[in-house]
């Protein structure tokens, strides 16, 4: 059973202050640091993540679906919004599968609509503050896993340097 998180992109960069500011100066700054954080949460999660961003005042765009790391970046069709392509994804994915589907946005209309297909809702404060959590638990793995090491630089000499340079730091063996 797979576990897909269908994110509303641009909901979520305009529910998050620092994401709004860079998407004033850049909206597709903005897109890739959004990117980028979903990617690290795929990682350090068991989401599939799928990010939408609304592309239906493109005149004839075709929209488009590429991977950009370990998740998917759709850009809806002409005429398209994000919220439809989540919500027809919602019911598609969940329709005679097992999958456990939930949808990041803040919309109050779409996760209406979403609790109705079957799938989950997840607001973008709480998307966010899960990503933040799953940011600070893999930091506190890394901290607690990482070997301390008296010489960093000892892994990188031979035995016997390593010895030499250990018996003189410790006084044991005058300068060679």
């Amino acid at each position: 059973m797979a576990n897909y998180l269908l994110v509303d992109g641009y909901n979520i960069i305009h529910s998050d202050e620092s994401l709004t500011r860079l998407a004033e100066d850049s909206l597709e700054a903005a897109r890739i640091k959004l990117c980028d954080l979903l990617r690290e949460f795929a990682a350090l999660s068991v989401y599939r993540i799928i990010v939408v961003f609304d592309a239906h005042l493109v005149a004839g765009g075709l929209g488009s679906d590429t991977d950009y790391g370990n998740i998917k970046v759709v850009f809806t069709k002409e005429a398209e919004t994000a919220d439809h392509y989540i919500e027809r994804a919602a019911y598609d994915m969940a329709r005679g599968k097992h999958d456990k589907i939930t949808v990041a946005t803040s919309d109050v209309l779409e996760q209406l609509i979403i609790l109705g297909s079957g799938a989950a809702r997840i607001g973008a404060d709480a998307l966010l503050a899960e990503i933040e959590a799953a940011r600070k638990q893999m930091r506190r793995r890394h901290i607690l896993n990482r070997p301390v090491k008296n010489n960093p630089f000892e892994g990188l000499l031979d035995k016997k340097t390593a010895a030499i340079l250990e018996d003189m730091r410790l006084g044991k063996r005058g300068k060679p």
